[in-house]
């Protein structure tokens, strides 16, 4: 069966759900998510990587401001990817993206991520074809090994606006005082290598799915931050975690 492409996915919230209605049931799973943040980090059994990838201005500053925002500041850390230093890039591509990796107990939030090596760099022909599947090859394995060697729980999401969405917030931070501060001139140039983009998106998530990818509909934010919270949510109940409990003088664990 071929695999569906992002050109046939919806980019808006289904028409089913209500505006209101889903964001009363975000604060809901907030409070959810805030008390499984705890869990995580004083058990110090798993760790959570969440790898939010997108076009520009397809919402992952808001995502992390308003989802991961709202948790305790001591468990959550955010990194942010942009081009290389000089130190970075006489390294393999990963060296930098394994040092930011969670600790057990933490939540690591990922700004774009190790996936702009085969992304950027491909549309761009700064590597080859030959070049990027062997670095998604590359991926897939070091995915496991956080996955398999350190009990890290790993969230892709990949924020699926629409052009015409893009556009008007790209507008926006010529126009709006509050989000001036956000606008970048070549924001505009890669914005008109949005097929190229889309061909590289299509391969990365048919070739680095090991762990799969959440396709997550976001033209409207109100169903995007839903959508990513009830997702984070579910994955980490699953873990079925419990507070450590002390030992006994005779080495038990107390009731």
């Amino acid at each position: 069966m071929a695999k569906d492409k992002l050109a046939d996915i919806s980019t808006h919230a289904p028409k089913k759900e209500d505006k209101a209605e889903i964001k009363a049931h975000t604060k809901h799973i907030l409070r959810e998510l805030d008390e499984l943040q705890n869990l995580l980090y004083a058990g110090k059994k798993y760790s959570l990587l969440v790898v939010l990838q997108g076009m520009d201005a397809s919402g992952k500053d808001g995502t992390i401001r308003n989802v991961f925002g709202q948790l305790n500041p001591q468990g959550v850390t955010v990194q942010a990817f942009k081009a290389p230093t000089e130190e970075e890039a006489a390294h393999d591509f990963l060296w930098r993206i394994h040092k930011h990796t969670p600790a057990k107990g933490m939540f690591q939030v990922f700004n774009r991520s190790h996936y702009e090596d085969v992304l950027i760099q491909r549309v761009h022909s700064w590597i080859d074809d030959k070049v990027a599947f062997q670095r998604m090859k590359a991926i897939n394995q070091f995915e496991q090994l956080l996955t398999k060697h350190n009990d890290t729980i790993i969230l892709k999401f990949y924020l699926h606006i629409s052009p015409e969405e893009q556009a008007k917030r790209l507008a926006e931070r010529t126009e709006n005082p509050m989000k001036m501060w956000k606008y970048n001139a070549s924001d505009l140039a890669e914005a008109k290598l949005w097929d190229k983009y889309q061909a590289a998106y299509d391969d990365v998530i048919e070739h680095c799915n090991d762990i799969p990818w959440h396709i997550v509909p976001a033209d409207n934010n109100w169903y995007k931050e839903y959508y990513i919270a009830k997702t984070v949510r579910d994955a980490l109940k699953e873990l079925d975690m419990h507070y450590p409990r002390l030992k006994t003088s005779d080495g038990k664990v107390s009731q």
